[in-house]
């Protein structure tokens, strides 16, 4: 089916330091209903997030990272996160949280290509 599908995004931060509230876009979650799509992809840059803190451990932050692509896709590795449904693992990946990995708000938008508007908003938003 052609056409504009409404999707919805969010940002995935890396807060080192959540007292300070400096943060690092690392990557992007986009879920549209329509299509039956979740994903997310991220990048990270250990010597930006160096930067602003010395002692994080990107292994850790890797992991968590890792996790919630496990949970977009349905996969085992998720836990139990993973075996619910595709919007309640979105609003799971997506809810407010005081920790060093975190998402911003959620953004709606249209689309025609969910995985082409995923890796734009990765490139404008993290790259």
């Amino acid at each position: 089916m052609q056409g504009r599908h409404l999707f919805e995004y969010a940002i995935i931060r890396v807060v080192p330091r959540v007292e300070r509230e400096e943060f690092l876009n690392v990557g992007v979650i986009l879920y549209c209903r329509d299509l039956k799509f979740l994903q997310a992809v991220y990048t990270l840059d250990e010597k930006r997030l160096g930067a602003l803190c010395a002692k994080l451990d990107c292994t850790e932050v890797e992991e968590h990272l890792r996790a919630i692509d496990w949970i977009c896709q349905g996969d085992a590795r998720g836990g139990p996160i993973a075996k619910l449904d595709l919007a309640s693992r979105f609003r799971w990946l997506t809810a407010t949280r005081s920790t060093v990995v975190q998402s911003s708000r959620v953004h709606p938008g249209l689309c025609e290509a969910p995985q082409e508007t995923l890796h734009k908003l990765h490139a404008q938003l993290v790259l």
